[in-house]
C-alpha cells in the first residue's frame, strides 16, 4: 500500500456529505477531488491540501503543515502534512476549511 489507508477513511468521512467528491489515485496516493478540482490527498508520509496561494501562509501556520514538494520542486498553494496533522480533528478541520474556501471558488472541470 503506498498510501495510509487509514487516513484516507478519515477524508472519505470528513467530505461524505459534500457534493462534487470524486476520488482518484495520484502521485502514488489518493487525491479527492471537488467538481474535477483537486482538493486534498492522502500519500505515503501523511496528506496534502490545495489551500491557494493566499491560504498558504495560514494553513502552514498550523502545527504539521510544511510547503509541498514533488521532485524537489515547491509547489505553491499546496501544503503537505504530516501523518499525525492529518489524523488530528482540530487541524484537519482548519486545512480543509482553506481547501474548500479556495477550490470551492474554482469553475467545475
Amino acid at each position: 500500500m503506498a498510501y495510509d489507508e487509514g487516513l484516507a477513511e478519515i477524508l472519505r468521512g470528513d467530505l461524505a456529505d459534500v457534493p462534487g467528491i470524486t476520488e482518484k489515485r495520484m502521485f502514488g496516493g489518493i487525491a479527492f477531488l471537488l467538481d474535477g478540482n483537486m482538493l486534498c490527498g492522502v500519500h505515503r508520509d501523511g496528506g496534502m491540501f490545495r489551500v491557494g496561494k493566499e491560504n498558504e501562509t495560514a494553513a502552514l501556520d498550523i502545527e504539521g503543515a510544511g510547503p509541498m514538494q514533488f521532485t524537489g520542486r515547491k509547489m505553491g498553494g499546496l501544503i503537505d502534512v504530516t501523518g499525525d496533522g492529518l489524523a488530528d480533528d482540530a487541524r484537519r478541520e482548519r486545512w480543509m476549511r482553506l481547501a474548500m474556501g479556495f477550490v470551492g471558488g474554482l469553475p467545475p472541470k
